[in-house]
């Protein structure tokens, strides 16, 4: 079984949904979509780094931009294991949420 953080649970949801534009302000921006909730960029950057050296994310460079002062964007996308890993949290999330509407009419 695979237990993350709430916090790297979204981190990953929203590189998903980003595909090739995932960079640090692009999944704070997506998180905040999902959640209403504004993070700083640490509170983005510290879930990514542990991702990445669980296996579940991998980073690359893009281009330099002048934009951004000569400097490359990272970007990051899934693995194989960081699919996986929010495959098992879908189906634990989907058995532990089941019942919940019958529960609610029992009280």
């Amino acid at each position: 079984m695979t237990y993350l953080t709430r916090q790297e649970e979204r981190v990953l949801m929203a590189v998903l949904n980003l595909e090739d534009e995932a960079y640090l302000v692009t999944i704070r921006e997506k998180i905040r979509e999902f959640t209403e909730k504004s993070y700083s960029l640490g509170t983005i950057y510290v879930p990514l780094n542990r991702l990445e050296k669980k296996g579940y994310l991998e980073s690359f460079l893009g281009k330099a931009t002048p934009v951004r002062g000569g400097k490359a964007v990272k970007y990051y996308r899934l693995t194989q294991q960081g699919l996986d890993a929010l495959e098992e949290i879908r189906i634990l999330h989907h058995k532990m949420w089941k019942d919940f509407s019958l529960n609610l009419n029992k009280k």
